[in-house]
């Protein structure tokens, strides 16, 4: 889960830094007023979703697989316990 997030965010500060440089180059326009800080902030988070669910795709599913077979031990952790306590009374 942290190389995921570290990626995801690798993924949004270059997507960050290649739409500041394109705001300052004036290929994107910049912001109205002083808001030329949040503008590439949103430029950069609209660039890297797309990028990171798609680039993403394999840790994402490694991780629900994880996720799933956690939740299944669980599960089957809490059955045995339930049957355990039924088998006393």
């Amino acid at each position: 889960m942290i190389r995921y997030t570290a990626l995801r965010l690798l993924i949004f500060v270059g997507c960050f830094l290649v739409a500041g440089v394109a705001v300052h180059y004036g290929v994107i326009p910049a912001g109205l007023g002083g808001s030329n800080t949040v503008w590439v902030i949103l430029l950069g988070l609209v660039l890297s979703a797309p990028l990171s669910y798609v680039l993403l795709r394999k840790q994402r599913d490694e991780m629900s697989e994880q996720i799933v077979s956690t939740v299944d031990r669980t599960k089957a952790r809490l059955d045995a316990n339930r049957t355990r306590e039924d088998a006393v009374q």
